[in-house]
C-alpha cells in the first residue's frame, strides 16, 4: 500500500487557532484535511465568530471540529480545554496537542517597562504550554504527538522584542526535556518548529512591516514571507506516523532564515 499522511481516528488540540489568518488555523487546516478531528481554541469572546468560520473551514475539508474558549494562562483554564475536547468529540484519547497560542510585545529594554507585559508573555508563552502538556497527558496514548511552535527569535533574537525571543527559547528548553521525559515512558514524540517571517495578528502594532522585512532579507528560499499553510505542513509531517523516531529537534520552517 502507498505511505499517506492519513490522521483518521486523530483527535488534535491545536491552541491559538481561532483566527482565520493565523498559523493556528493554518496548522488546523491542515490536520483536518488529513482526516484529524481538531478543536479550535480561543481565548477571547472577539474572536468567537472567526473561531466558528475557521471550524467550517475545517468541515469543509474533510474533517470534524469544534471551537473551544478557554484561557491558557491557569492550569484550571488548560484542564477545561481537555474536558472539552473529551466531551466533545465523545473520546477517551487526544492524540495531537499543538502548543501555538503566543503573544508578543515591542519592549525596547531602554524603554519603560510594562510589567503587566512582560509577565503575560512568559505566562501565555511558557507556562501555558506547561500547564496543557501536564493536562493532556492522562489522555495521550502511546505514539501521541506533542509540537511547541516556537521561532527562529529564539536562536537569534530580534531588537525590541527581547521577552517573546527569550519566552520561545525557554519553550526550546521545555521540548527536549519533554522529549527525555515521554519519550521512553509513554512513547511520545515531542518536537519544536520555529517559524520564520509569517505575517499575522501576533506581530506587534505599528511595527509589523519593519520586522517581517528585516527577516525576509534573511531567507534563502524564495523571497516572501512564510504563510500559514506552510507552518501547517511541517506540522503534518511531525505528527503523523512516518516521523516515530524524530523527537527533541528544533526544525526551522523559515525559508532558510539562518543564525
Amino acid at each position: 500500500m502507498p505511505d499517506t499522511l492519513s490522521l483518521h481516528n486523530k483527535v488534535a488540540i491545536v491552541t491559538g487557532s481561532g483566527r482565520e489568518n493565523g498559523i493556528g488555523a493554518g496548522i488546523a487546516l491542515a490536520l483536518a484535511r488529513n482526516g484529524a478531528s481538531v478543536v479550535v481554541h480561543y481565548v477571547s469572546d472577539s474572536v468567537k465568530d472567526r473561531a466558528a468560520q475557521v471550524c467550517e473551514t475545517l468541515r469543509a475539508a474533510g474533517g470534524q471540529a469544534i471551537a473551544v474558549r478557554a484561557a491558557l494562562d491557569t492550569i484550571a483554564g488548560a484542564k477545561h480545554l481537555v474536558s472539552e475536547t473529551i466531551k466533545g468529540f465523545n473520546t477517551d484519547h487526544i492524540d495531537i496537542l499543538v502548543n501555538n497560542a503566543g503573544v508578543a510585545y515591542f519592549c525596547p529594554i531602554t524603554e519603560e517597562l510594562n510589567l503587566k507585559q512582560l509577565s503575560d508573555v512568559f505566562q501565555i508563552n511558557v507556562l501555558g504550554p506547561f500547564y496543557m502538556v501536564h493536562a493532556v497527558l492522562p489522555h495521550m496514548p502511546c505514539g501521541g504527538r506533542i509540537i511547541n511552535i516556537s521561532s527562529t527569535n529564539s536562536k537569534r533574537g530580534n531588537v525590541n522584542i527581547s521577552t517573546y525571543a527569550a519566552s520561545k527559547a525557554a519553550l526550546d528548553s521545555l521540548t527536549w526535556t519533554w522529549a527525555g521525559e515521554l519519550g521512553q515512558s509513554r512513547g511520545i514524540t515531542v518536537n519544536s518548529i520555529a517559524p520564520g517571517p509569517v505575517l499575522t495578528d501576533l506581530y506587534p502594532k505599528g511595527h509589523e512591516k519593519a520586522l517581517t522585512e528585516t527577516e525576509i532579507a534573511l531567507t534563502r528560499a524564495e523571497n516572501r514571507a512564510g504563510t500559514p499553510a506552510d507552518i501547517g505542513d511541517a506540522v503534518l509531517l511531525l505528527v503523523n506516523e512516518k516521523s516515530r523516531w524524530i523527537t527533541g529537534q528544533y526544525i526551522s520552517v523559515s525559508g532558510g532564515v539562518t543564525y
